[in-house]
């Protein structure tokens, strides 16, 4: 079932408020997919999915690997028979204003603060697609 990414409905939305373990595919440099546990917030707003992470990480360097702009992702979450999949095209920030909104966004969904990390990025992902069963 598709969904508007700007304007889901409420129990689409509700279903990416809850607290769920997801799961982020990036494409490695020689296009196989790498998909790893990950926390999620979406923006319905501004169109947007986060994910924090280190910048060593081997999602960021998929995303830096990719032409800029071209890092097509998607981040994914399920519980029993809902399942709720954003797509869209990712890129790294490091600026201390997007990292503190993201891991304030993550607090809010998470229910609990990050440790401090000098390392941390964001995953921002420009969605295009919505799908799911929520």
């Amino acid at each position: 079932m598709s969904h508007d990414v700007l304007n889901p409905t409420p129990e689409y939305l509700a279903f990416w408020r809850e607290r769920h373990v997801c799961t982020l595919t990036t494409p490695r440099p020689d296009g196989t997919p790498h998909v790893v546990p990950v926390g999620v917030t979406y923006d319905p707003e501004a169109g947007l999915a986060r994910v924090i992470s280190n910048k060593h990480s081997k999602k960021v360097r998929n995303v830096l690997a990719a032409r800029p702009g071209a890092a097509r992702v998607a981040v994914c979450q399920m519980e029993g028979r809902r399942w709720a999949t954003l797509e869209g095209r990712a890129v790294v920030r490091d600026d201390e204003a997007s990292v503190a909104d993201a891991v304030a966004r993550y607090a809010e969904r998470y229910g609990r603060t990050p440790s401090p990390n000098p390392d941390r990025v964001v995953l921002e992902i420009t969605l295009d697609r919505a799908m799911g069963r929520a």
